[in-house]
């Protein structure tokens, strides 16, 4: 064993679309050496070798990887994982919400090929909107529940962490404050049960109102900012993915807060949003039930409510 690793144990992971997120999410595995085998599967098979190519030329500095590409759904076989980034990429000034129609009609063609090619993998949906299209690759793959899940608000819980920590100077992966709903603009901060170690976040002494609407409203914003600087999201969705990967790989049961399909939450179900979900080998070993005080609680139908209407 080796960081919780069966050194002869294979893992391998395909990701469907070689666009930023996914060759970020390629580059992050090769260098940690988060699984054994790596599949690169892009309907321009040219980007897909090309990325294959670039990545092993760095072979010589990094943990072991076998890497293949193309654009056949058959390099899916075998895979313990498939990490779905494809789709039509936010462009400054839409929402994620607006490409619902794009992106879904795309889902409609790899999802089954995918689910053929790999019957026994589990499903890791980045692609935006996360919660509509992990809902669609559930109906499409007609895998059981807890194989099929989306990035969710790990990358926004992430954000909110480190939002507060620039404010109040603790570091971030000390903040249990965690983002949930739709990733999305009805997402919601669960500022309720927030804390420091035990210690009341709304009491800490150095966090207030206004802190707390400020960095869930830089939260919130983040997307949106680096898309209008950058282009695009990568770099931090990309060890996102690595982190849940290495969480399934490792056998983890660590808990996330991934978009998955709720039954009777909070009296609501038939619907895909994020909430605090255990990860393991098998992929969501368990959904839990959090605290929401009422204000919480109306936020999180909304979500519901905005998100169904999209189903």
């Amino acid at each position: 064993m080796k960081n919780g690793k069966c050194l002869s144990c294979k893992f391998k992971t395909t990701i469907v679309g070689c666009g930023s997120v996914g060759a970020t999410t390629a580059y992050a595995y090769l260098l940690s050496g988060s699984v054994t085998d790596m599949a690169l599967i892009d309907v321009d098979k040219d980007r897909a070798h090309g990325l294959m190519l670039d990545l092993e030329h760095s072979t010589s500095f990094t943990p072991h990887v076998n890497i293949e590409s193309g654009d056949n759904y058959k390099l899916c076989k075998g895979s313990n994982l498939v990490v779905i980034t494809a789709g039509a990429r936010q462009k400054e000034g839409e929402t994620r919400l607006d490409l619902v129609a794009k992106n879904k009609k795309i889902f409609q063609s790899i999802i089954p090929k995918i689910a053929k090619a790999a019957p026994n993998a589990i499903l890791l949906i980045v692609s935006n909107p996360v919660d509509v299209l992990t809902y669609e690759a559930l109906k499409l793959s007609k895998f059981p529940a807890n194989r099929v899940f989306g990035s969710g608000t790990v990358l926004d819980s992430s954000r909110l962490q480190y939002h507060i920590s620039e404010k109040i100077h603790v570091h971030p992966n000390s903040i249990d404050a965690y983002i949930l709903g739709e990733h999305g603009d009805t997402s919601f901060p669960m500022y309720s049960s927030a804390n420091i170690l035990g210690k009341p976040l709304l009491k800490y002494d150095k966090f207030s109102k206004k802190t707390a609407e400020e960095s869930y409203k830089d939260t919130k914003e983040a997307a949106y900012r680096i898309i209008h600087d950058q282009g695009y999201t990568c770099y931090s969705i990309a060890t996102v993915v690595r982190e849940l990967t290495e969480a399934i790989f490792e056998d983890k049961k660590q808990v996330f807060t991934l978009s998955v399909p709720i039954k009777n939450y909070y009296g609501h179900s038939n619907v895909c949003l994020s909430v605090p979900c255990v990860l393991g080998k098998n992929g969501i070993e368990k959904v839990i039930t959090v605290p929401l005080n009422k204000a919480e609680q109306k936020k999180l139908a909304l979500s519901v409510k905005t998100l169904k209407a999209l189903l």
